[in-house]
């Protein structure tokens, strides 16, 4: 292991989906206490804290929430807000905050109850506030209907298709039938994908992320703790971010994103490429999503992507096993810890203790963050230590 990198100590995740009776802070202080344990950690050695942000319970200060209900008086407390490249940016924080010296073990929390704590459509209506105030949210512009636009266009330049974006979504849910904790665990097909109903020309229901309820954490500590672990560590081996725009009408491209560059300085920074890695969790919240962040990112050459995902090679076995807990799609997508379960999958990937989904031999993994409408992105390479 390079000495001064920081390494995952601990994760934790909890079940996904339809969770009665939980609050966006009681799933935070649940998943909290996971990740510490595994760790091998007490709540007293937590020194730094990052949250994120809830549509259930808002307040510009959650971390200060967070530490105040659960009794931290950490030397680093913030919340992080960057949509869903935000557990990425967090890990990288903790990270930085590590590797400068002003924490040994930063605790990074996210979750929410978006599902059982909102109305039917209050998630959807929520994003729908993320459109312009001016150009865009007056024309009735929704987050799906931004992704359907760079859909079209993808579409259009590079021959992509209906059903090779269904391919993706008839992966993503079987890797979830794989995890015990998944909010869709039922086997799909492309037929399904086809007859399920129209959001916004082209993408359909079956091709849009999930709703749940769920929280998920990771701990972030100095190199030195590795040898007291009660598991294995994890690196950071390298990490970047990339920004183009907020707004898609402001987009300077509807077909090249900021991962391009997020991805090439994680890969930098760690010395590799993608031919090094063997496993990717890449942000999926829509089909269109994951096949331009492989194409853009070099997983796959332009046009691709879709004749990949058709062919099994995003598939346990294939060429680049992707999201093999099911990612948003069909695991699940809690705000904020929608990304941080990708996190979680690649740190238990690297572990090898990732049970019926384990990729044999995995040592290196490759996890993504898109927050808006491929606005902001941020790029993790982690290795086993």
């Amino acid at each position: 292991m390079t000495a001064g990198r920081a390494i995952i100590s601990g994760v934790g995740q909890t079940a996904v989906g339809k969770l009665a009776g939980s609050t966006c802070m009681g799933l935070h202080v649940e998943v909290a206490n996971e990740a510490i344990a595994d760790a091998g950690l007490a709540w007293d050695d937590i020194d730094g804290v990052l949250c994120a942000y809830s549509f259930t319970e808002p307040h510009m200060m959650l971390s200060s929430v967070f530490c105040e209900v659960a009794g931290l008086r950490p030397n680093y407390s913030a919340a992080v807000q960057v949509g869903g490249a935000s557990a990425c940016i967090m890990a990288i924080t903790a990270a930085a905050l590590v590797e400068a010296g002003h924490c040994r073990n930063v605790l990074v929390v996210t979750g929410d109850n978006r599902l059982t704590g909102m109305p039917p459509g209050g998630a959807a209506a929520a994003l729908a506030a993320f459109g312009h105030p001016e150009f865009e949210q007056p024309y009735g512009s929704t987050i799906p209907a931004s992704y359907a636009l760079i859909a079209t266009r993808y579409m259009h330049d590079y021959g992509l298709t209906p059903d090779q974006l269904g391919a993706i979504a008839v992966t993503h849910r079987a890797h979830a039938a794989r995890h015990p904790q998944a909010h869709k665990r039922t086997p799909i097909t492309i037929d399904d994908v086809r007859a399920s109903p129209l959001v916004s020309t082209p993408l359909r229901v079956l091709d849009c992320c999930l709703v749940s309820d769920g929280a998920a954490a990771v701990v972030v500590s100095e190199s030195a703790r590795s040898r007291d672990l009660p598991g294995r560590a994890v690196t950071l081996l390298g990490s970047g971010q990339g920004h183009t725009h907020e707004h898609v009408f402001a987009a300077p491209s509807l077909t090249d994103f900021g991962c391009k560059q997020s991805s090439q300085r994680a890969f930098d920074r760690a010395g590799l490429g993608v031919a090094d890695i063997d496993v990717a969790e890449i942000y999926d919240s829509f089909t269109i999503t994951l096949a331009v962040e492989l194409e853009s990112i070099g997983f796959f050459e332009r046009g691709e992507a879709g004749d990949a995902a058709t062919r099994g090679d995003l598939s346990h076995g294939g060429r680049l096993p992707c999201n093999t807990h099911g990612g948003l799609l069909s695991f699940g997508h809690s705000g904020a810890a929608g990304g941080m379960f990708h996190v979680v999958e690649a740190v238990r990937q690297l572990r090898h203790d990732a049970g019926d989904r384990q990729v044999d031999g995995c040592e290196t993994a490759f996890v993504h963050g898109d927050g808006g409408v491929l606005s902001a992105h941020a790029s993790l390479v982690l290795g086993r230590s």
